[in-house]
């Protein structure tokens, strides 16, 4: 029961699932949650205390600092992913050790709005780039180094669609339970 709940809490929307076929409603509606993934945010954590931001999401988890600054993170090696996958032949990206980043100085203790008002400017950037690629640009792709995976520009916006909701779910989770 408790493994249950933990994974209910680790994973509020579920883990992501790629269609076998992403149609351009389907890129549309992602591209979307991109979008407004800033302003979200920002709507959740604004009105939080250090204490509150200082409190993990889910037992074990990171705090919700630390997942913001996550996010920032994380979103700017998709960026940089996609400008990868649209401009070389498959490209091997390089992964990174997203725990070991989240233990650093600066994501459990810099002021969260640094990697608000960094989502805000990279999301525009990405969001922009986005709404501007062809059918022949969502096929590219890149590999992953873990099993030499290829992941399609297309897969990548879902990808990253996901990554928004889940981490947001974290956070509205957490405000709800606490009543804050």
């Amino acid at each position: 029961m408790k493994e249950v709940l933990i994974e209910k809490l680790q994973y509020p929307i579920g883990q992501f699932i790629c269609p076998e076929v992403i149609t351009e409603e389907q890129i549309k509606l992602w591209v979307d949650d991109l979008e407004l993934l800033p302003q979200k945010l920002e709507a959740i954590v604004i009105n939080l205390s250090a204490q509150q931001l200082n409190t993990p999401y889910r037992p074990g988890g990171w705090t919700m600092r630390q997942l913001i600054h996550h996010i920032a993170d994380s979103h700017h090696h998709s960026y940089t992913r996609f400008k990868w996958s649209l401009t070389e032949v498959g490209p091997l990206i390089k992964a990174y050790e997203e725990k070991d980043w989240s233990n650093l100085f600066d994501a459990k203790t810099a002021p969260v709005q640094l990697s608000l008002d960094y989502l805000k400017a990279l999301h525009a950037k990405l969001v922009y780039l986005l709404k501007g690629l062809s059918k022949t640009d969502l096929e590219k792709y890149y590999l992953h180094p873990e099993g030499n995976v290829k992941v399609t520009v297309a897969e990548n916006i879902g990808k990253y669609a996901w990554h928004s909701n889940h981490h947001l779910a974290h956070l509205k989770g957490l405000v709800e339970r606490n009543n804050w």
